[in-house]
């Protein structure tokens, strides 16, 4: 059975001999562990690395270093690696009309939009519903892609996409390759990368280490909004009842690709270092370097957060920090511009910053109901990572 802890040839000597400060890297933990002793979180797991190594390591509250927690959204920018293999490869252009590759896609005014445009969040179907289970049998996964209706023009705005653009992209991955989607995303990311831990369809000899999602702390009402002066989240598909249906073991075998991952926090941290190394940091070469240029080259333009609306800086499937708004973009203050990733429901963290080589993965199974409080915490644990690499 593998073990989630990380092959030593992952782990650092020390913070030191991959050019990281051991007393920022303190500050890190501390940061980390403060909610989960203070009671709000059950547990967090925090993973630091440079130079291809884990400079930190670690997991706090009732869970282990061997503990399995769902990614959430942050399964995004896997799933986005992969396509960008399917590009390399010469198989894939972003401006094909994904009706032209997956014609059962192609109605209800769907005939036109791109496969950049599934990677954008621009592509019109954020909240088209789609049943995980579903995903196994063929004819039901096509009739719903078939089913699915516009709220506005494709390409007209931005609007985040949970789910529903992900399974797309997942099954233009299985047209182009022949191959499942799983099978290519363990084939060809997972295991060349020496990251077996990294899951998108959970086996089921390995539930019994996924950390039990759980909801925490109190929600802030119409009222508290309204006193804080800012606007109410819209309701979507990213309910309560949603996030702990991934409590269950035949939705965990599903390899959700907008929201399904299942892995540890080093995972995270090393899926990140490898595709600022190209991919050397595993067995063999994944990515090559220009195609890494190609995926964090921004592309959504003027496009903007319907709730913050600062522009939403996306590259193909990621975020780039860019400008001094990266804060509302998922990154701290002290990352660079160049920094980019995807973070995930109930405050599930990973990016790499280029200018730094430091990238992070952070897991929790507490989803805050307080999305302030949780967007501070992500806030200021990028801080502190960012800052991590010695002077």
């Amino acid at each position: 059975m593998a073990q989630a802890s990380p092959p030593n040839r992952f782990v650092a000597g020390s913070p030191e001999a991959v050019g990281v400060d051991a007393e920022k890297l303190a500050a890190v933990v501390d940061r980390v562990r403060r909610e989960v002793h203070e009671g709000l979180l059950p547990s967090a797991q925090i993973a630091v690395a440079r130079e291809g190594k884990l400079a930190l390591f670690e997991t706090f509250g009732n869970a282990t270093n061997d503990t399995l927690y769902c990614v959430f959204s942050s399964t995004k920018a896997i799933t986005s690696a992969a396509a960008w293999l399917v590009i390399e490869a010469g198989d894939l252009r972003t401006d094909e009309v994904v009706a032209s590759i997956v014609p059962e896609f192609g109605t209800n005014g769907k005939e036109a939009i791109t496969v950049e445009q599934l990677f954008l969040h621009s592509a019109g179907f954020p909240q088209a519903p789609f049943r995980p289970r579903d995903w196994f049998d063929r004819a039901r996964r096509l009739e719903r892609f078939a089913s699915w209706r516009l709220n506005w023009p494709p390409g007209s705005r931005f609007e985040y996409h949970p789910t529903s653009s992900m399974w797309v992209i997942a099954e233009i991955i299985e047209r182009r390759t022949g191959r499942a989607f799983h099978d290519f995303v363990r084939e060809e990311i997972a295991l060349p990368l020496g990251l077996p831990n990294m899951h998108l369809g959970l086996p089921a000899t390995e539930n019994h280490r996924v950390a039990t999602l759980e909801h925490c702390g109190e929600a802030l009402s119409s009222a508290d909004y309204a006193r804080l002066g800012i606007p109410e989240p819209p309701v979507t598909e990213v309910t309560e009842d949603a996030i702990l249906s991934f409590n269950q073991p035949d939705i965990r075998a599903v390899p959700t690709p907008g929201g399904g991952g299942i892995m540890t926090a080093a995972e995270l941290a090393l899926f990140y270092q490898a595709l600022m190394h190209g991919g050397s940091v595993g067995e063999r070469r994944v990515w090559k370097a220009e195609t890494l240029a190609m995926a964090c080259r921004v592309r959504s333009g003027e496009l903007r957060d319907p709730l913050s609306g600062k522009r939403v800086n996306r590259g193909l499937g990621i975020v780039v920090a860019g400008d001094e708004d990266r804060n509302l973009r998922g990154f701290g203050h002290s990352n660079s511009p160049l920094a980019f990733g995807h973070g995930g429901a109930g405050g599930q963290i990973a990016w790499a910053d280029p200018a730094t080589g430091i990238s992070i993965g952070y897991c929790t199974n507490g989803h805050d109901r307080n999305p302030l409080r949780m967007g501070r915490r992500g806030v200021s644990i990028s801080n502190r990572v960012a800052s991590v690499p010695s002077a």
